[in-house]
């Protein structure tokens, strides 16, 4: 194999590897709920081509409502659901939609659409 072959098989390989991680394995830090003055721990969150928070980090044991505000048409977007938590809404396009659950234990669940194409993640952590 030439060395021009060898240069150009790394380059490839250091690009998918670069995608893969980028889709597939980066994760955020997340955005921590904010508590209002009712005691939830609140977070507003665009549905616009994904979530936006994307990853939010919230306490166990105590009360969370997540706004969910859709700015789009696409009908994957239509609803979310949160099914750890047996909890899903319908999403009309331009209105805020509150989704409220008590997370009783630390742990790792995911928001999605009803196809499962757009993903959140809600990391509950130990108080």
């Amino acid at each position: 194999m030439t060395p021009d072959r060898i240069l150009v098989t790394l380059v490839g390989l250091t690009a998918i590897a670069a995608v893969a991680w980028f889709f597939w394995f980066k994760r955020a830090e997340g955005v921590a709920a904010a508590t209002v003055s009712d005691g939830y721990q609140e977070v507003m969150i665009l549905v616009k081509g994904g979530y936006t928070p994307d990853t939010i980090r919230v306490s166990a044991g105590r009360p969370v409502r997540l706004l969910f505000r859709r700015e789009e048409t696409a009908a994957c977007s239509e609803q979310v659901v949160l099914a750890d938590f047996g909890k899903s809404a319908v999403l009309p396009e331009g209105h805020v939609v509150p989704v409220e659950f008590l997370p009783a234990e630390p742990g790792e669940h995911e928001f999605t659409c009803q196809m499962g194409m757009l993903r959140g993640r809600l990391l509950v952590e130990a108080v």
